[in-house]
């Protein structure tokens, strides 16, 4: 897949670009500040030059972004938005409408994040006080325990079954034994960093088991890459009025992870809820009118999502044919079991230019790595089998059921 760099797409990148040189950044900047390896200390004394050069060399896997960035649709709506940059009560691009009438719900079940984090710790302000506690697996997109933490709230998190499926009757059962401490429960799905699926019959057994007043938050990061038939988007449930609060975001098929928008839909009574708690004005007017437009723009999603699809295969195929074992995967990531401590490795990784996950405990020898372009993912791909050995030709996780 190959993006086109025409005229709307430079004229908005250099206008970036300009605007961070006449801000006067210098010496001190990390444009690696996403990544969570080691010497992310040395590159921030890096000189800009040195660090964008050391950036742009990389191959970056590490954060599961889309390495295309957005469409050119979207790079016209957010370079036209640039002339309202000195207004407060600017128009919007319509963006609440637009996620409403997406998800066929009214904008009174819409609310707005920079980024879907954002959404799952103004769950927690919202629903973890007095005390309460939120409910989830381990490891998981860990942002809710820690805002939890960071709130003197607490966390009960459950382990993963063998093949690494989230253990939904042990939830229904750890929910109604601490029933009256439970502010929420967090479902990531697909699982970050498994990059499994829960299938909806599970989903809709945790809605129907636990008692209806306990809300569920529903991460829809990467819904956009799956073909697992047997997941469904939990939005239904929201249109039935219950308890359930699905967030999503523009980083991730859409490419804005660094614009930073992202989206709860949930019943009215919920949202009003939510609403006190949230940093919407936080949240620019250049990505507003990006995430609508993005909305529009099906198209370029499909060709995001063919590209990953196809591409996730095909690389972890070639690692299963070089002996090394891949948790089926419905991201655009994936995780190879590479038999020893991932954070050596990670360095190992570091050296050949090529950036990948971070350690999840306990899953401590597992790796996780992002789908890239085709030249990023040769480059892994190269990096991988000079770092590994060539074993026997491993199974996934759904090959053995």
């Amino acid at each position: 897949m190959t993006v086109k760099n025409n005229l709307s797409r430079r004229q908005f990148v250099g206008g970036v670009a300009a605007a961070i040189g006449y801000a006067g950044f210098g010496p001190g900047v990390d444009l690696f500040a996403q990544s969570r390896g080691a010497g992310q200390a040395a590159r921030a004394k890096m000189p800009l030059s040195e660090a964008v050069a050391e950036y742009e060399a990389a191959a970056k896997l590490a954060n599961n972004e889309n390495p295309f960035g957005p469409p050119d649709s979207v790079i016209k709506a957010m370079t036209g938005a640039f002339k309202y940059a000195n207004r407060y009560g600017y128009p919007d691009g319509g963006i609440v409408d637009a996620i409403a009438e997406h998800h066929g719900v009214k904008p009174e079940n819409v609310i707005l994040g920079a980024g879907s984090s954002e959404i799952l710790t103004m769950t927690d302000t919202t629903f973890l006080q007095g005390g309460k506690k939120v409910v989830g697996v381990e490891p998981t997109y860990n942002t809710v325990y820690q805002y939890a933490t960071n709130s003197k709230a607490d966390a009960i998190k459950l382990p993963l079954l063998k093949d690494y499926q989230q253990d939904i009757p042990l939830m229904i059962h750890t929910v109604k034994a601490n029933y009256r401490d439970v502010g929420f429960v967090y479902l990531c799905n697909p699982n970050n960093p498994t990059a499994i699926v829960i299938p909806n019959r599970e989903v809709k057994q945790l809605l129907d088991s636990i008692p209806e007043d306990v809300p569920v938050l529903i991460d829809e990061a990467y819904h956009h890459f799956v073909d697992d038939p047997s997941y469904e988007t939990a939005v239904p449930y929201v249109k039935e009025g219950r308890q359930v609060i699905v967030a999503r975001t523009f980083s991730k098929i859409v490419g804005l992870a660094g614009m930073r928008l992202g989206y709860a839909v949930a019943p009215k009574t919920v949202i009003d809820r939510m609403r006190p708690f949230a940093m919407s004005y936080g949240i620019n007017a250049i990505v507003k009118w990006g995430g609508a437009e993005a909305l529009r723009d099906t198209a370029a999603q499909e060709k995001v999502r063919t590209y990953t699809i196809n591409m996730r295969k095909k690389v972890t195929a070639e690692l299963q044919a070089h002996g090394y074992e891949t948790l089926p995967t419905q991201t655009n990531f994936f995780m190879v079991h590479i038999g020893r401590e991932v954070v050596p490795v990670i360095e190992e990784f570091k050296k050949k230019k090529v950036l990948v996950g971070r350690p999840f405990p306990p899953m401590t020898q597992h790796l996780r790595v992002s789908i890239g372009t085709e030249d990023e993912m040769a480059r892994f791909t190269a990096a991988f089998k000079e770092i590994f050995p060539a074993k026997g030709k491993a199974s996934t996780a759904a090959d053995r059921g």
